[in-house]
């Protein structure tokens, strides 16, 4: 299971539009995700030890973004025939256990993935009003383990300044987790 980092926020580059199917059985895409303040794209998967770590704050993270009109959708791009954890059932199920109050939907021919040049799990896309860029970093101090409560917020520090400002902060660091399973040929 490789680690990677994801790269550095290409500030300014617009969201590609995609049509998803959640685990709700509704279809999802930009403009239905979106809220007046930007959207959060997030690309997270079910077995990565580096999501579970986190998916409580990311829960929460998002909840609080919402009050402040920002959208938020979870993506899944893993192929699920190596890691049934990632099924589209187990999915449903792990957006109802957690208490998902965003679209989890998943992208079954990797095609929204690569179009944004998600990376790994997890790994955030915070665009502005305009669908503009604005931050490509790290939740939180988080790794395979939780970082201590109280740690810096970095993502959802990053998008309320993306909901106030436009622009997202100069220095992000980047998010680390398990490399997207893609699907062998």
């Amino acid at each position: 299971m490789a680690s990677l980092e994801t790269p550095v926020c290409d500030f300014g580059w617009k969201a590609p539009d995609f049509d998803l199917l959640g685990v709700d059985g509704k279809r999802y895409n930009l403009a239905s995700a979106r809220r007046e303040n930007g959207l959060l794209v997030m690309f997270i998967c079910n077995h990565c030890p580096y999501v579970k770590a986190i998916r409580d704050r990311i829960v929460r993270d998002v909840a609080e973004l919402q009050e402040y009109d920002i959208g938020a959708i979870a993506i899944m791009s893993n192929d699920p025939t190596e890691y049934p954890e990632d099924s589209f059932d187990n999915m449903a199920r792990v957006a109802k256990e957690s208490g998902f109050s965003f679209p989890y939907v998943w992208d079954e021919t990797q095609q929204v993935a690569k179009a944004y040049g998600a990376v790994c799990t997890p790994d955030f896309f915070g665009f502005n009003r305009r669908l503009e860029l604005q931050y490509r970093g790290r939740l939180d101090a988080s790794r395979k383990e939780a970082a201590p409560p109280g740690a810096r917020r970095d993502l959802f520090e990053g998008m309320l300044q993306v909901a106030k400002t436009g622009q997202g902060p100069n220095e992000q660091i980047p998010s680390i987790g398990c490399s997207i399973k893609w699907r062998t040929e």
